[in-house]
């Protein structure tokens, strides 16, 4: 992901990024559970709320973390906490943080140079691992940490010889293409494919991520007036293909299914998907396209999103629809059903990336000034029993909330505490085991705390997160999940601790442990 594109029309201007959430507490002991934002291929079974509720963290040109070079390592790992425990308070259960943001790593790569963007100077060791150390915060949080590559992008600037001494696209200059003033790998080469690839998938292999996350970068957004140079690249690699389209599409179907399956190979339990641009093709284009009048990226980044869902090659797609309702171009309320349409009984989960960075922005139009736009969004998407979630762009502006459209957002649609999303492939695994549950009441105060203790298998599979039930009256002895309100989805751990209010001073409690992939083990013996 570049620095924010901001966008003029969407027929001639890409767009920029994105923003996710989480748990919230519900009051009163009989209050409903909301209704789970159901999929075609999921089990109906599951009584709880489940949801995406991502924020994206991005680094390059230091959007959002590290908010400029230069930090040492204590202000770079204090800008992240805050971050991490922001993200908690306003409800996320995930995060998408760009780890290789230009052929760079925020890791100790042995392919790959220091990311500039953390100290200000390519190759240069900041001091300590902040892969490590941000996988290991949000999971002490209970957020789900996803590593967020762009494939081929090397530099935002498209001279190699201002490259690290070394890197590999110094080394390989076969490999590497200048256009549009940045440096890119030529995604037509194949040795090149094969390098991006084991460059991502070392921190694949080394760190405990939830998933592998792309953007919409494969072939960069077309110049005006320029054509990416791969015409060498297409004599010596193109044949049996129609024309360089073709070609440029089946190298990105490449690096998206070989990455799909070395994903899962390395990390079965990990999702891989992608955030394209919210349109695939104009329905003036094609008759299975949306109907917009907008830069399309399956002409114009080579990227068949449509084409994945069907193939089954990603386990969620989470478009960038940051457009809002009613624009002629680029409607959000007709990109939405589009969208649902192409996902339904594909297995593929669906999430939206929503421009909260358009929210109260000098240049935006009136729906972006009014504090509402991002409410009318999800309101939508609650008639699309196939959107799972959203993802917001980006942290920094969730943050700002400068005409307070996520805060009115999140009252309107997250005061009911969710579970993260669990895809039909990762359904069929081992439950976590109950936790055995102490309450304690104050009956002057009406608080009331739970003490829960993880009922773990000599340790080794502590719970990641917990959800706190809530009954009306005695449950019985075998207690139900659909009988009572999700008051709370709280970080796990061996031991944790949940306070809340009882007014009525008479509520019974349940507690379940939850899984890294989100599976809701049995509810404990029920409390009071």
């Amino acid at each position: 992901m570049t620095p924010m594109r901001t966008t003029g029309s969407p027929a001639s201007s890409p767009i920029p990024r994105r923003t996710l959430l989480a748990a919230a507490t519900a009051a009163g002991c009989a209050a409903a559970l909301a209704p789970s934002p159901a999929r075609a291929a999921a089990p109906p079974a599951d009584p709880v709320g489940r949801q995406m509720r991502g924020v994206w963290i991005a680094s390059v040109v230091n959007i959002d973390w590290p908010s400029r070079t230069g930090l040492d390592a204590a202000a770079q790992r204090a800008e992240f906490i805050r971050l991490a425990d922001e993200a908690l308070a306003r409800g996320f259960n995930s995060l998408f943080v760009q780890v290789r943001p230009t052929a760079d790593a925020f890791w100790p790569s042995p392919l790959e140079p220091w990311s500039q963007w953390l100290t200000g100077t390519q190759g240069r060791d900041p001091g300590y691992d902040p892969l490590g150390f941000m996988v290991e915060a949000a999971h002490e949080r209970g957020l789900a940490f996803h590593a967020w590559f762009n494939p081929y992008r090397v530099s935002m600037q498209a001279d190699p010889n201002a490259l690290v001494p070394g890197h590999p696209a110094r080394v390989h200059p076969e490999w590497t293409v200048s256009y549009g003033g940045k440096l890119y790998y030529d995604p037509g080469v194949p040795a090149a494919r094969r390098f991006c690839q084991e460059a991502m998938l070392d921190a694949v292999r080394r760190y405990d991520i939830d998933g592998v996350h792309f953007d919409d970068y494969f072939y960069p957004y077309p110049v005006a007036g320029s054509d990416f140079p791969d015409d060498a690249t297409f004599r010596t690699y193109g044949a049996g293909h129609a024309d360089k389209a073709a070609w440029r599409r089946h190298n990105v179907d490449l690096m998206v299914r070989e990455m799909r399956d070395a994903v899962r190979a390395v990390r079965p339990d990990a999702l891989f998907g992608i955030s394209p641009f919210g349109v695939w093709r104009n329905a003036t284009t094609d008759p299975l396209g949306s109907h917009t009048a907008a830069f399309q990226s399956y002409d114009g980044l080579h990227a068949d999103t449509r084409g994945w869902v069907e193939r089954g090659w990603l386990d969620y797609i989470a478009p960038q629809v940051y457009w809002h309702i009613g624009l002629p171009v680029a409607d959000y309320a007709v990109l939405a059903p589009w969208w649902a349409d192409v996902v339904r009984g594909t297995g593929t989960e669906l999430w939206i990336g929503q421009a909260v960075y358009k929210s109260g922005a000098a240049g935006q139009p009136a729906p972006w000034q009014d504090g509402r736009e991002l409410t009318r969004h999800l309101t939508l998407n609650a008639t699309l029993p196939e959107v799972g979630g959203d993802l917001f762009f980006s942290a920094k502006d969730v943050r700002a909330d400068r005409v307070g459209d996520f805060a009115a957002m999140r009252l309107a649609h997250w005061q009911q505490p969710v579970l993260g999303p669990l895809p039909a492939r990762l359904d069929g695994g081992p439950l976590p085991r109950r936790p055995a549950v102490e309450v304690r009441r104050d009956i002057g105060t009406g608080e009331v705390t739970l003490r829960i203790t993880a009922g773990t298998r000599g340790g080794k599979d502590v719970p990641f997160r917990y959800a706190v039930h809530r009954f009306p009256r005695d449950p019985g002895g075998r207690p139900q999940g659909g009988n009572s309100s999700l008051v709370a989805v709280i970080p796990g751990g061996k031991q944790a601790v949940h306070v809340e209010q009882d007014p009525s001073g008479d509520c019974w409690y349940a507690v379940a442990a939850i899984d890294r992939v989100q599976r809701q083990g049995r509810l404990s013996h029920p409390v009071t």
